[in-house]
């Protein structure tokens, strides 16, 4: 039996058009709605956020391209309504659930993505391309916002400046730290306060409760020996298998906006000797890797340490720290 591809070899090229074209829900949410969205009946801020979110795509979709202003004043009743919606809450609560459940209640033109895919489609096309593509749009969905790059929020906020400015509204998600929960809104005063000027333009939405991929579920399966996971790949038709050295050295020649494009077509990841991260930049790309896996539900085997192991005690305690967790948190769950 021949061995299954390598990850490592393939060279994904995704051109700026197709970045633009790609601003679509992930594939595992293509059939999500509001209706299919289950409110814990313990958290009943859930099934207040699913009120707020179908209340904002309903003004969304009825304001046309007359732009936020013109939905404003031709709407009596609704001096209160603002142009954006913050999504705040721990992981897994549904908040993309909910995030890609707007998109798909708004009539088009429309765009979804990941900050990070807005900061990449930003270095791809220019900031002017960006805003230039993006300014016809009736809605643009934002899915984890993050706050740990100063550079990047601000290049984000200026992006959603300019845009709510030519009428479009912004729909957003982030995360609260699982230890900052009880808190109140610690995430959504981090949000407000780095978008400053923009604050004023977005209600925020809290939703609670517990991480839902891991409610009554397993701890993550113990890794395989090398040879079961060599086995396991080579009966798994559509799979690949890396060695996980390997594959970090080719996340470094390639850019993160073409991670997608690279698991495309894959129905199972096999890593083979998997250690923790050697630094942050390594770390990172897995994140971005983790995300895009998830994103297309693609299960991940491995053999060496752990999925849970894959960042380091020093790199939980730093800045990334949240985006670590959910990376940890997501790789976790496609284990199973």
């Amino acid at each position: 039996m021949s061995a299954p591809p390598r990850l490592s070899d393939r060279v994904p090229h995704v051109a700026a058009d197709e970045l633009v074209d790609a601003l679509v829900p992930p594939p595992r949410f293509d059939r999500v709605r509001f209706d299919t969205y289950v409110p814990n009946p313990d958290e009943p801020s859930q099934a207040a956020a699913v009120k707020a979110c179908r209340e904002f795509a309903e003004r969304v979709s009825e304001g046309g391209g007359e732009g936020w202003l013109g939905r404003l004043f031709k709407r009596s009743g609704q001096d209160d309504a603002k142009p954006g919606l913050y999504l705040d809450g721990g992981f897994g609560v549904g908040k993309t659930h909910l995030l890609a459940s707007i998109w798909h209640a708004v009539p088009g033109p429309k765009a979804y993505g990941t900050f990070v895919e807005l900061t990449n489609l930003v270095g791809a096309l220019g900031f002017g391309e960006t805003v230039r593509r993006l300014s016809s749009h009736r809605l643009l969905a934002i899915d984890e916002f993050e706050l740990d790059d100063p550079g990047d929020t601000m290049l984000v906020t200026r992006l959603i400046k300019e845009l709510t400015a030519a009428g479009v509204s912004i729909a957003a998600t982030s995360n609260t730290l699982p230890d900052k929960l009880g808190e109140g809104r610690f995430a959504a005063a981090d949000f407000l306060r780095e978008i400053q000027s923009m604050s004023a333009k977005f209600t925020v939405v809290r939703v609670d409760g517990p991480d839902y991929r891991h409610r009554g579920l397993p701890d993550a399966p113990p890794p395989m020996a090398d040879e079961e996971l060599v086995a396991k790949s080579e009966s798994t038709p559509g799979s690949t298998l890396d060695d996980f050295a390997d594959l970090c050295e080719a996340l470094a020649r390639i850019h993160p906006s073409s991670y997608g494009r690279l698991v495309d077509g894959v129905t199972a990841v096999h890593l083979r000797g998997v250690r923790p991260a050697p630094d942050q930049a390594v770390a990172l790309r897995l994140v971005a890797l983790g995300d895009r896996l998830y994103d297309r539900d693609i299960p991940v085997a491995v053999s060496g340490e752990p999925l849970s192991e894959l960042f380091t005690a020093e790199m939980l305690r730093g800045g990334y720290r949240k985006k670590y967790l959910r990376a940890v948190s997501r790789l976790v769950a496609l284990s199973r």
